[in-house]
């Protein structure tokens, strides 16, 4: 049986998670023995398989449901998504870390609602958009969809979690292109979307204190613009061949938490620009693999859909890399399959199931046999 494209998305998916899983454990297993002989060293990978196990069960019930079960349920679902990134927001039941509220705890393990939003947002617009098939939708309905889709975006920004804000808020810009829906009726909200924003962001400290460490990241190097600085140097001192699998040095607490926003720093420390080059190229495959598959979808919610997920995914994966490479100021944003963090990967791989599922309910006959 031919490769078909859903088959290639998994293939690519799973050797992207497999980088992922080299760097978390060579970058983890550096800051336990830094910091505490007594942790174990493979803890971090320890939890990553964890995490990408309950994803798998995750991405089998979707695949299951299927893509268009997942859309019509999407209202129930963002409703109690929604209600859980309330909760984040209340002492003692959400949990604080650096100064944010993202996380609910939940059996030893931390969960973020926001990462299923991503992908609960759009499909819910989707979903909606679809429900006036058949009819022209008018100025004050679409009004209803930008504010009712605008409660979640805005309790993330609360969080604060501005990075996935506006990865959200920029995936329904593209849907509102891609679903052909006048200029007129989504300019005023953005503008003022925009504006708040803004304003918004110019109250918080850590956000001014981002820009200014992008415009001039000498004057905090012991601060904000520590990591950026270093990242810089790690990336740099890779050259075109790297170090070789293990022997960064920014990961033994130059670049703290490096296994975050920041991995692909040590990844190109340690495997240099032809190791970048193999990593940037997969995530390029990954979106001309949905975008394939998006447009070769013969429903209109199968389009919108995939479009989405692989915006979102290609998105974000460009976000992280600019902000490693110091071309983007800071946003929060991890690699996707790639960095470590449990809800995200759950999420991601969630993603990656519709959009398989979507393949395979679009492609001939001949290739699902």
């Amino acid at each position: 049986m031919p490769f078909s494209p859903r088959h290639w998305l998994i293939v690519i998916s799973a050797a992207i998670f497999t980088m992922g899983l080299v760097m978390i454990f060579s970058t983890t297993s550096a800051d336990a023995l830094d910091h505490d002989l007594e942790n174990q060293s493979h803890q971090g990978l320890y939890r990553q398989i964890t995490y990408a196990f309950a994803g798998i069960v995750l991405a089998g019930i979707v695949w299951k449901a299927g893509f268009r079960s997942f859309l019509k349920a999407s209202p129930i679902l963002l409703a109690v998504f929604t209600f859980l990134l309330v909760l984040t927001l209340i002492p003692g039941i959400g949990r604080e870390v650096n100064g944010s509220r993202r996380w609910l705890s939940l059996l030893g393990f931390s969960f973020q609602p926001s990462e299923f939003v991503k992908y609960l947002a759009p499909a819910w617009f989707i979903q909606r958009f679809l429900s006036f098939q058949g009819s022209d939708i008018s100025w004050r309905e679409f009004l209803k969809m930008i504010a009712i889709g605008a409660i979640p975006i805005v309790l993330i920004m609360v969080e604060p979690n501005n990075g996935t804000a506006i990865v959200i808020a920029t995936t329904l810009i593209v849907l509102c292109c891609l679903a052909c829906i006048p200029f007129r009726y989504w300019a005023l909200p953005l503008i003022a979307f925009t504006c708040i924003g803004t304003l918004f962001a110019m109250h918080l400290p850590y956000v001014t204190a981002r820009v200014n460490v992008y415009l001039h990241p000498e004057l905090d190097l012991k601060g904000k613009g520590h990591q950026p600085y270093q990242a810089k140097i790690a990336a740099g001192s890779g050259g075109l061949f790297g170090k070789g699998p293990g022997n960064s040095w920014q990961k033994l607490s130059y670049l703290p938490e490096a296994q975050n926003d920041y991995i692909a720093a040590i990844y190109a420390e340690e495997f240099g620009y032809l190791g970048m080059f193999v990593l940037i190229l997969c995530y390029m495959a990954l979106g001309l693999l949905g975008f394939k598959i998006a447009f070769a979808a013969r429903v209109p919610g199968a389009f919108f859909y995939a479009a989405a997920i692989t915006f979102l995914l290609c998105f974000q994966a460009f976000l992280n890399l600019g902000v490693v490479s110091g071309l983007l100021p800071s946003t929060g944003l991890n690699l996707p399959l790639f960095s470590q963090g449990g809800t995200s990967l759950m999420a991601n791989m969630m993603g990656i199931s519709l959009l398989a599922n979507i393949a395979k309910e679009e492609e001939p006959l001949c290739l699902k046999e």
